[in-house]
């Protein structure tokens, strides 16, 4: 059957695998970051100790610190066992066992725990796609780490396009990793999201990225005006 969940859970992932699955030069690292849907991710914790310009947007961000923590040792332990039951979905090569990359996780969101009460409210702002609070052109590139199009039994291909073209409204490329679904297969609104956003003139690619420990999730979705 495959990984699966039944909601969109809190997992963070680190500064080094934002920059890995995104292809983030160093310049783009200077660049006016949005991370949409971000969780408990640490690249705003990070790129911010390194003088970087960057706001993270998501609904976990409605509650405070307990709350967060709670819900990060609920998702463990549901992730976790997902990826044993489907070991064989993942590629292995840098990271060694379940339980190292539960270890990388971790210590990923407690960065972001140490970072969280600091940014609130001014790094880390309440919301969520596809309706963002900010203005026009706010932000130079906006990212989508694991939710568009992986969540696509959850979320419906109209949900995908008001998203993404909410996020070209405040930035002016958007970058979407991975665009496979939870059991490693491909979006069935891919195609259909990528007719839309090309009907709009707006110029969409599909890019290879230094990044897969899904197998076969080693494609961003780029889309610029």
């Amino acid at each position: 059957m495959g990984f699966s969940l039944d909601k969109v859970v809190p997992w963070g992932r680190s500064f080094e695998e934002y920059v890995k699955m995104f292809n983030l030069s160093d310049d783009d690292l200077k660049r006016r970051i949005l991370g949409c849907g971000d969780g408990p991710a640490s690249f705003n914790a990070s790129l911010t100790r390194r003088g970087g310009n960057v706001v993270s947007i998501d609904p976990i961000y409605n509650f405070d610190l307990i709350q967060i923590k709670n819900r990060i040792t609920e998702t463990y332990d549901v992730v976790i066992e997902q990826l044993r039951k489907n070991k064989d979905d993942y590629v292995w090569d840098t990271v060694p066992s379940v339980e190292e990359l539960g270890r990388i996780r971790m210590s990923a969101m407690e960065l972001f725990v140490s970072d969280y009460e600091t940014g609130k409210n001014k790094r880390y702002i309440a919301g969520e796609l596809p309706i963002l609070p900010f203005e026009n052109e706010a932000f130079d590139l906006a990212l989508s780490s694991h939710f568009l199009f992986l969540y696509s039994e959850h979320l419906s291909a109209g949900f995908h396009v008001l998203a993404l073209q909410e996020m070209l409204r405040v930035a002016n490329e958007v970058k979407v990793f991975p665009i496979v679904t939870l059991n490693g297969a491909p979006s069935p609104h891919l195609n259909s999201v990528i007719e839309s956003l090309e009907n709009q003139k707006l110029r969409v690619e599909i890019c290879k990225v230094d990044y897969e420990f899904q197998r076969g999730a080693n494609q961003m979705l780029v889309v610029t005006q």
